[in-house]
């Protein structure tokens, strides 16, 4: 009897693919034999997925089998003194979050939402505003169970000689399937975070400000007005922040979230709103300019204050585009895209600019590299949106950067193995039972 359900109904974040898929969920552990042995039974294509918060079509099978691991969200272990957490994959961060503040911790590195699983953020090897100072979410990985088609069940750490750890950690769940995760948790003194809004008038200021904010800031990020031009181009807020020494150990805010009920018309997202919102928000921000405390969730995780907040895209969804450069060529590169997205006038509600720090991941596939990266959202337009998006492909190529498999839904192969040197030995390591929708793109 199959445990399978057909459904159409399964989407990524940006709600622009819309396929048919056969999908599992799991409540036990030992569910997970069985399920996969089924589900690459067919066609020989799996994949695992958590809460979808992917962009494009990585966590995406489209008419395959997916096990849907989110009801595999249980606490196995947790050694307040080591600072070390075994759980479930399928366990959010949020869930993670509500356990571990009040006692005094907090995760190494978060990614801007808290609605991703502990499993999605290995897969991803997500990173944070804390780059510079951390690296990513795979360097605080140590242990990993992972189940592969052939019936192997695999305990994986960071002196694994196989490959295979540094295969799944970034790996997109091409891997095999991972069931639970040990992660090394951060001691902090309170969940508020001092923080410093600056404004900024072009992108060599958002630079220096960088460059001063490191050694003294643990997170930093900036908000870009992709829709400023001439001497204004690159305008922003930068923001910094570090862990507060004295505060309140509340773990978040329980106030019900608004949510967005239907799908925005598309007038709204015309070329003039978005112009219009990106000056009143630049506006809005230098009134607010300077240090404040705030509790943790609202500093990381602004969007998760509105419910599915993706549909202020309308019905046809949206792309986002995030790209990493190496630092000699960053903000002329940073500059060069700006100018591109301006002068197309089709700018982004979304603009998130930030520095890349030194410090390696372990992952053959992770996205982050030394430099800088600038992630916007666009409206899907069709043709146009993706026009303006092959065009900043070119500028980031030439550049010697690479784009996040997270955000992206039109990636070419050739792209693809420009900006991933460790592909070919990853490649090795991808169980022919489990695929994506990304993957089969891309790997053509």
């Amino acid at each position: 009897m199959t445990r399978y359900v057909a459904t159409d109904d399964l989407q990524s974040w940006g709600r622009v693919v819309r396929t048919s898929h056969r999908v599992a969920r799991p409540r036990w552990r030992d569910e997970i034999l069985a399920l996969i042995a089924e589900g690459t039974s067919d066609e020989g294509r799996l994949l695992a997925v958590g809460l979808g918060r992917s962009y494009g079509d990585t966590c995406l099978n489209a008419n395959g089998s997916v096990i849907d691991a989110t009801g595999l969200d249980r606490i196995i272990s947790f050694a307040s003194a080591s600072r070390l957490l075994r759980a479930e994959a399928g366990i959010s961060i949020d869930a993670v979050l509500k356990m571990i503040v009040s006692r005094g911790l907090f995760l190494p590195v978060t990614p801007g939402t808290r609605f991703v699983t502990l499993g999605g953020a290995v897969a991803n090897d997500v990173h944070g505003k804390n780059h510079h100072s951390s690296g990513t979410f795979g360097r605080w990985i140590r242990r990993l169970c992972l189940r592969r088609s052939d019936g192997q069940e695999l305990e994986l750490g960071p002196n694994d000689k196989t490959g295979l750890f540094a295969a799944t950690i970034g790996g997109l769940g091409l891997t095999g399937m991972m069931t639970w995760v040990e992660i090394e948790l951060s001691p902090i003194d309170s969940a508020m975070i001092e923080s410093e809004i600056i404004p900024f008038s072009h992108i060599a200021e958002f630079f220096q400000i960088a460059a001063e904010s490191e050694n003294q800031f643990e997170y930093t990020v900036a908000w870009v007005d992709c829709c400023a031009k001439g001497a204004s181009l690159g305008r922003g807020l930068f923001i910094r922040g570090r862990h507060a020494k004295k505060g309140s150990r509340l773990a978040q805010n329980n106030r019900a979230m608004p949510v967005i009920p239907f799908d925005i018309p598309s007038f709204v997202l015309s070329d003039a709103s978005i112009r219009a919102f990106n000056a009143f928000y630049y506006w809005s921000g230098r009134r607010k300019a300077g240090r404040t405390t705030l509790p943790y969730w609202p500093f990381f995780y602004p969007l998760d204050a509105v419910g599915r907040w993706n549909r202020m895209y309308g019905s046809t969804g949206m792309y986002q585009y995030q790209a990493a450069v190496p630092p000699d060529a960053a903000e002329n590169t940073i500059r060069a895209m700006l100018g591109v997205i301006s002068a197309a006038g089709k700018g982004s509600f979304l603009a998130v600019l930030k520095t890349f720090g030194e410090k390696p991941s372990p992952g053959l596939l992770s996205f982050p590299m030394p430099g800088a990266t600038l992630a916007l959202d666009f409206p899907n337009h069709g043709a146009s949106t993706l026009a303006i998006m092959t065009k900043l492909d070119a500028i980031v190529r030439e550049a010697g950067g690479r784009l996040y498999p997270a955000k992206d839904g039109r990636i070419s192969a050739d792209m693809f193995r420009s900006g991933y040197p460790n592909l070919q030995a990853f490649t090795r390591h991808v169980d022919l039972g489990f695929s994506s929708s990304f993957w089969r793109r891309v790997s053509a």
